[in-house]
């Protein structure tokens, strides 16, 4: 029992005076006069300390946005996307809310059982955090697994910008070969330009460094003056921005149907990077979509490489000895040599000429002059005008 309580009742049964309660229970005769007062109309029960929170607060979240908060997380948790409190209050913000702090939509979260409890992880403090001060400076790669609907695994390789984290590229193969990774890079370059540097792990599609030699990835890249980086063995968290992108490719697909061929789950993953790069918020990027982060910001140009301006073609010659090569939609054909049939090659094409490189010595094995008046382009390495034996 309160000394309060004590002494309200001393004085109410008459006990003592209020003077004589006020000292002996250490309180002033206005706080006393106070609590008889309230006990006489209300009970003495009415006595107890009273709560001081106001009837209302301005400050509150309105009942409004908060079930939209609700209705958000259950929305882009069912489709597949991040439905975290800073994706939420961007979403809220879109639509022309106020948005609360993210602790506040947290609690809301917490408050509507919508929070998977998690063991606990290493704090964020831990881990030394590296990013590309600039767009094309370090393209990150790394292929990971899906499957059909009949059960087919199927590899997607994914390319990934370092400091914006825009997908550069995302398609899928049965499985991934090194002729996909130099395809779909030269692929990759034409559309967004050549990147300073890569980061892939060390899969022999990306590098034959254990293994002795040098795979056509790896004569690709000083050719255009890109430096190549690989993580060190058994440590994956060099690659952590890939490795962790592919958790957010997994979580959008896993809310849809399993395609059922390679050419559905390409069309799954086109839909997947235009909603990727241009209408979810990345934390990294201070909200900003991965796609406004590249196109605001300048972008790096590798350190060499080729003079001029050229592009390279991935090929092999064929069994006549020729490799094909579109130009202003017409078909041409570059005579390389019947001795070289079956061999993987690189076309560095300019304006006026191309060049047929050997992949592995490096030797140049055609050049030719760019006609657009005639199908066939002679090779001028053979001085005779004939095809080598």
């Amino acid at each position: 029992m309160s000394k309060q309580r004590v002494a309200v009742l001393k004085v109410l049964l008459k006990q003592l005076t209020a003077t004589a309660a006020a000292q002996q229970y250490g309180m002033s005769r206005r706080q006393l006069h106070r609590l008889l007062a309230r006990a006489r109309a209300d009970g003495i029960d009415a006595i107890e300390p009273r709560s001081r929170r106001p009837h209302s607060s301005s400050a509150a979240t309105p009942d409004s946005v908060r079930a939209r908060i609700i209705e958000l997380r259950r929305q882009l948790s069912g489709n597949g996307d991040d439905a975290g409190p800073v994706t939420i209050a961007w979403h809220l913000e879109q639509e022309g809310h106020r948005p609360p702090s993210t602790s506040t939509i947290r609690r809301i979260l917490h408050a509507a059982g919508l929070v998977t409890p998690e063991p606990r992880k290493r704090p964020k403090s831990s881990f030394v955090r590296f990013e590309a001060a600039q767009p094309n400076e370090t393209w990150q790669s790394d292929f990971t697994h899906w499957r059909l609907a009949d059960g087919t695994d199927v590899e997607i390789l994914n390319w990934l910008d370092d400091h914006s984290r825009f997908l550069i590229a995302c398609t899928a193969h049965t499985p991934v070969d090194g002729d996909a990774v130099v395809r779909e890079f030269l692929t990759a370059t034409e559309q967004h330009g050549i990147p300073a540097s890569t980061l892939t792990d060390n899969g022999s599609v990306y590098t034959s460094r254990f293994t002795g030699g040098r795979n056509a990835f790896e004569y690709l890249l000083p050719l255009l003056g890109v430096k190549q980086k690989n993580g060190a063995p058994g440590h994956p968290t060099t690659q952590g921005k890939v490795e962790r992108f592919h958790q957010t490719q997994k979580r959008w697909l896993a809310a849809r149907p399993l395609p059922r061929t390679v050419a559905e789950l390409q069309r799954l993953l086109d839909t997947f990077r235009e909603h990727y790069n241009e209408h979810r918020p990345h934390r990294a990027n201070d909200r900003r979509t991965p796609g406004e982060t590249y196109r605001t910001t300048p972008k790096a140009l590798p350190a060499g490489g080729r003079e001029g301006h050229y592009r390279i073609r991935y090929d092999k010659v064929d069994k006549d000895g020729k490799i094909s090569l579109r130009r202003a939609g017409k078909m041409h054909h570059v005579g390389v040599g019947i001795k070289h049939r079956g061999k993987r090659v690189f076309a560095l094409i300019d304006e006026t000429t191309v060049t047929i490189i050997a992949i592995g010595p490096g030797d140049i094995l055609a050049e030719a002059d760019i006609d657009t008046t005639t199908n066939y382009w002679r090779n001028k390495l053979n001085p005779a005008g004939r095809w080598p034996k």
